[in-house]
């Protein structure tokens, strides 16, 4: 045989391990021969390996096998498990306001971000791995959006927040260590390495099938496999950790068997109505298909939904079918069971064995069920897409790369562990000003781009690289703080041109920064407190302007009278503006003209007349044959102690007390308040008071109408005194 066409396959499962020799020519695949050896003991569990002597001695069997046939082997291809790998789906998001257009380096930054934190995911779930001891062996991506809104592109786009959604599968590096280890102790080299699901997916729904929606389901013995195809792509990976081996228990408790009996029973039931069966108590008896199922019905159900449960969770649909491979997939009734679950016709979900490989020849002796369909996968995926190993250096670091896909800067960046978020520089601190009660965010410079050479060489993060390729990579520079001044946070300086009682004036704005006065030009810091006004009411336009002596005519007259406040509008000043009252509360606009009249002034007459107060008191009298009034004041007005007269001004904010004087008669001696009397020069020096006709005293009182006289007696008798009324 031809070493170059003769191919070598390993598929090591939980139960078995299958050996196979295929030869290729011509494009096509010829099976040569076939070695199945089981465990002796649990050696795998759930696809891994846990003992890798047991496994070793059991794949050198198998190669001694062949050898016997077919010369020596030195090399095979074999496959991670399927059931190892993690898929899981990430967003990363970043903000882009103010930012210079998006460029491809920057979109690729953002989707290894988003890989990245896939990778955390992954280990995450398992407490003891770190994100690093995955290895990611591809992504897609599910969708860019701009501001929440899917849009094709991010390139050469603005907006303020662009974010993508990605779906990776890792490896843990474990898997393919335990793997490597097993073939070395057995003799063998790895010649290629593929991934189980893959192995299947590449036989059974070859590219040109991609694009329907449809599930491939391995069944083996510890675990069942899924994949998911759609778009032309392979979309999901998945597990379940249920599968044959659930099956052949459930028999083992339901028959009282042993595992290795209930493992014949179960092959049996694919292939017969009814099977004989004895039990660990010797007593032999024969059981139908029917019966047996109807036994087994739970753990059936739990295999259906297990496995449907996690297509529907990979998918989020229903597919449009679904293919079952690997020896579980004869359990009886279970092609039914997943379509009625999911909600398929029969037709749509069917078992698929190696006649539905393209290209491939068999011996006719060949059992062509659907158990071969993965060990075939592995040889031929396995020489079609080999996965091989690199080894770069970043940052002087040995990387060992796991290699599915044509691998690029931007993976041994995340084989290294390096956190791609961290690499951008930090955004400078913001600060956040406070502009006339608004808060304002000042943003900082943005970061900037990491440096990344290969080989001492500018480089992209997308660029490929070459097994011993050195990479270089440092963080970029953080952005500066924020820096603004006042002037750059107003558009424009306002001002208001007004007339005041026929003057012009300019009104500029009061810039105020914590409560201080400060130029335009003023730098601020963080939480500063800026008031940028133009006065607007009159009030503090004239306070502005320092008029304060127009100011105080508009301020309300009130007096306190008795410690009692009184508020006096007719004396108040009045303020016109464009011709109508107004007060001074109210808003001055650009252009407006503002008049202001003086309050009238008070005397204490004017407020006695106001309080409706009597300040004297008269009474109506003839003297000296004339008519008269005799009055006195019956109130007292002061201010600050002192005594007020009614011509007195009073002023606003005066303290004024106003208090009743005693009452008493009125008497003949009140008579020389109103008059003035000179004595005669003829006179003697005596006189007499009269009044009414008769002599009377000083202190005689007098009432409303009483005649009263004052006789200065001469030498001759016939004088009278000289009376001038004032």
């Amino acid at each position: 045989m031809d070493e170059q066409k003769k191919l070598f396959a390993l598929d090591i499962g939980t139960r078995t391990v299958v050996g196979i020799i295929l030869e290729e020519e011509g494009g096509q695949y010829h099976v040569k021969d076939i070695v199945i050896r089981e465990h002796a003991e649990r050696a795998m569990l759930d696809g891994q390996i846990h003992d890798v002597p047991a496994v070793s001695k059991i794949i050198a069997e198998i190669r001694d096998d062949l050898e016997v046939k077919h010369g020596p082997l030195n090399k095979v291809c074999v496959a991670a498990a399927g059931r190892a790998l993690k898929t899981e789906r990430s967003k990363s998001s970043i903000t882009i306001k103010g930012k210079p257009m998006m460029k491809k380096q920057d979109i690729l930054h953002l989707e290894l971000s988003a890989v990245q934190q896939a990778q955390a995911i992954a280990a995450e779930k398992q407490a003891a791995e770190k994100s690093y001891y995955y290895y990611c062996v591809g992504y897609s991506v599910l969708y860019y959006r701009l501001d929440g809104e899917e849009i094709g592109s991010l390139i050469d786009q603005q907006g303020d927040e662009a974010s993508v959604e990605i779906i990776a599968t890792f490896l843990p590096k474990v898997v393919v260590e335990s793997l490597i280890s097993a073939l070395q102790r057995a003799g063998l080299e790895m010649e290629a390495l593929t991934l189980e699901p893959i192995a299947a997916i590449n036989v059974l729904i070859p590219p040109s099938m991609r694009r329907l929606n449809v599930a491939l389901v391995d069944i083996g013995a510890g675990t069942s496999d899924i994949a998911i195809t759609d778009l032309g792509t392979v979309t999901a990976f998945g597990m379940v950790p249920v599968a044959g081996d659930e099956i052949t228990e459930a028999i083992s408790d339901q028959l009282l068997l042993d595992f290795p009996l209930a493992e014949k029973a179960k092959r049996d039931l694919h292939v017969s109505d009814t099977i004989t069966v004895t039990d660990i108590l010797g007593f032999q008896s024969e059981i139908s298909r029917e019966e047996t199922i109807e036994k087994i019905s739970p753990t059936l159900e739990r295999l259906t939904n297990s496995i449907c449960e996690e297509i529907l969770r990979l998918n989020n649909r229903p597919p449009k079918a679904v293919m079952l491979a690997g020896g579980g997939s004869l359990t009886p009734g279970l092609p039914e069971r997943i379509a009625n679950r999911l909600g398929l016709p029969a037709n749509r979900v069917a078992i698929r064995g190696i006649d539905a490989i393209g290209g491939l020849n068999l011996p006719d002796n060949t059992d062509r069920g659907p158990e071969l369909v993965t060990p075939i996968g592995i040889a031929i995926a396995a020489k079609k897409a080999p996965v091989q190993y690199c080894t770069v250096y970043v940052n002087d670091q040995p990387v060992r790369l796991f290699e599915v896909n044509n691998l690029t800067v931007g993976d041994c960046l995340l084989a290294a562990g390096i956190k791609m978020n961290k690499l951008y520089g930090k955004p400078g601190l913001a600060m956040i000003i406070n502009l006339n009660g608004q808060n304002i965010t000042i943003p900082g410079s943005h970061g900037e781009a990491p440096v990344i050479t290969r080989n001492s060489l500018p480089s992209a993060l997308d660029e490929e690289i070459k097994s011993g390729d050195i990479i270089t990579v440092s963080k970029g520079r953080d952005g500066l703080p924020a820096e603004v001044c006042i002037m750059d946070l107003i558009d424009e300086v306002p001002e208001k041109s007004i007339t005041i009682n026929g003057k012009q004036y300019t009104i500029h704005p009061a810039i105020t920064c914590n409560e201080k006065v400060v130029p335009l030009e003023q730098t601020l810091a963080d939480r500063d407190k800026v008031e940028c006004r133009v006065s607007e009411t009159a009030e503090e336009i004239l306070t502005i302007l320092s008029l304060n002596n127009l100011l105080n005519e508009l301020k309300p007259f009130r007096i306190s009278i008795n410690e009692k406040e009184t508020f006096l509008p007719r004396h108040s000043g009045k303020l016109y503006k464009n011709g109508l009252e107004v007060n001074c509360h109210s808003i001055v606009e650009d252009g407006d003209n503002l008049r202001i009249e003086k309050g009238n002034t008070l005397t204490v007459k004017e407020l006695a007349d106001i309080k409706q107060l009597a300040l004297q008191e008269s009474i109506p009298v003839i003297f000296n044959s004339k008519k008269i009034e005799l009055s006195r004041g019956i109130l007292e007005f002061q201010r600050e102690g002192a005594v007020l007269t009614e011509d007195d001004v009073i002023s606003a904010g005066d303290a004024i007390t106003i208090m009743k004087k005693p009452r008493s008669p009125f008497i003949f001696q009140d008579i020389f308040s109103h008059v003035n009397v000179d004595m005669p020069a003829s006179s003697s020096g005596g006189f007499i008071l009269l009044k009414n006709g008769k002599k009377t005293s000083f202190h005689e009182s007098v009432e409303p109408g009483d005649h009263l006289k004052i006789v200065w007696p001469s030498i001759n008798n016939k004088q009278h005194s000289t009376i001038k009324y004032s």
